[in-house]
């Protein structure tokens, strides 16, 4: 009998053994579990990784992380130990495994991985999306119709290299110099909530930053009861990769306790709460990130949903890809919901697929898993949003150009006839190019673009 593309075989999570790590041999359950612990212990720089790995990874690594952080990194380092301990989960990494392995790649990039060629696109930009242009108030983009972000703040638990937040969220970089918020918390809080009471037609809120569980509770708590009072608001999702990168946040009694009191508001007056997590890897799912998710169901979220990256090196193949979603769907009780392509941020080509990969890869999971369960992989398309890989209207191959419509206005567009009528592109890293194209984005980029 010939072999199915992929076979499904069930695996169960795992808790990889964090005192296999030299620095974290005398490490308790009862630390590890701790989410104060978990904060105090991230990784932020080469000595403290160093101190950890106790001479396991040579010199050759540090020397490689320390050049990209001097000319590449757009995100300082922030590690907790549940993401490092998903790294090399079998074993104590040595430099080719840590080199190799798939959450390193892009929790913790190095000068290596970058495009030797093009570190960049030529169209790349800071807020490739444009939501800083969106804004309606401090942090609050009105991108969609219906939709907003609220972005209450610009730090997270632990800095992703792809984050396409990059030119606000986290500290700055030799490369980037970050933009900063200017008004007090309760101050931007309060212009989203006066913005949101003003406009009926937004319905539904995606609570993020940064990342909502480095909002202290008292006050996170507070912001939802208030979105919960506008009753033109229908749907509200917290956007937060802890619950994946430090489950132990949403672990803590005061956390869980005030979730359930948001959760149970949120259900009497018919709003649907959810839970928006960022997991690209398999390796990140452990029974800690499962119990996390269940826990936020049994107290009455309604659902816990997972938005995925397609990273090249890290998820980019068909059986990553469905090992991921089985195991989200079967042992995390997670549903895979979307796998957005990489945006076009600064040194992101050696991550960033074609567009025609990505048609090739949803293609490829779809009849494996339960069609609830099937996660949609969608290019966010600049000035467009959000649209499925296959319905770009035109697709120039050889420059790798591809032209997408939009049936809405953004915030920036409220007086503009033309908008819906317009093509907007979007472009494929310039290394997936046939060697034609390749050689016009070299020597002609002026003419690549038109």
């Amino acid at each position: 009998m010939v072999a199915q593309p992929y076979v499904y075989r069930r695996r169960e999570l795992v808790e990889p053994d964090w005192t296999r790590f030299p620095g974290w041999r005398d490490v308790t359950r009862e630390q590890w579990e701790s989410a104060q612990w978990q904060r105090v212990h991230c990784v932020k720089n080469a000595k403290q990784l160093r101190t950890l790995l106790g001479g396991t990874v040579d010199e050759r690594f540090y020397a490689d992380l320390a050049d990209d952080q001097a000319r590449f990194a757009t995100m300082s380092m922030l590690l907790p130990p549940q993401m490092i301990n998903t790294m090399v989960p079998d074993a104590v990494p040595d430099t080719e495994a840590f080199y190799a392995d798939p959450v390193r790649r892009y929790m913790l990039p190095v000068a290596s991985d970058r495009h030797p060629v093009w570190p960049s696109h030529p169209m790349a930009s800071r807020d490739s999306l444009h939501e800083h242009d969106m804004w309606v108030a401090e942090g609050l983009t009105h991108r969609y119709p219906t939709k907003v972000l609220a972005e209450l703040l610009p730090t997270c638990p632990q800095y992703c290299g792809h984050c396409t937040r990059m030119d606000l969220v986290g500290n700055s970089t030799p490369s980037v110099d970050k933009l900063k918020l200017t008004l007090k918390p309760v101050d931007r809080y309060d212009a989203m909530i006066s913005y949101l009471k003003g406009h009926p037609g937004v319905r539904d809120v995606v609570v993020s930053g940064g990342d909502v569980a480095n909002v202290p509770w008292k006050n996170l708590e507070s912001f939802l009861m208030r979105l919960l009072e506008i009753t033109t608001i229908r749907d509200i999702r917290l956007a937060t990769k802890a619950l994946a990168g430090l489950p132990q946040h949403w672990l803590q009694p005061e956390v869980v306790e005030g979730l359930e009191r948001v959760a149970r508001t949120a259900a009497r007056r018919g709003v649907n709460l959810a839970i928006h997590t960022h997991v690209n890897h398999a390796n990140s799912l452990t029974p800690l990130v499962a119990k996390a998710a269940q826990t936020a169901l049994e107290v009455g979220v309604r659902d816990v949903r997972n938005q995925g990256v397609l990273l090249r090196g890290v998820n980019a193949e068909a059986a990553d890809l469905l090992d991921l979603c089985f195991a989200l769907q079967g042992e995390a009780g997670i549903l895979p919901y979307y796998f957005y392509m990489c945006d076009m941020i600064p040194n992101a080509e050696h991550w960033r697929v074609s567009v025609a990969r990505a048609t090739e890869l949803q293609h490829d999971i779809m009849g494996y898993l339960p069609g609830y369960a099937t996660p949609r992989i969608v290019c966010d398309v600049p000035f467009v949003g959000k649209r499925w890989v296959h319905m770009l209207t035109e697709y120039d191959r050889e420059r790798g150009i591809s032209y997408w419509t939009k049936n809405y206005r953004t915030s920036i567009e409220a007086d503009d006839e033309q908008a819906l009528d317009r093509r907007y592109p979007y472009y494929d890293p310039i290394d997936t190019l046939p060697e034609s194209g390749q050689k016009l984005w070299r020597e002609e980029p002026a003419a690549a673009v038109q």
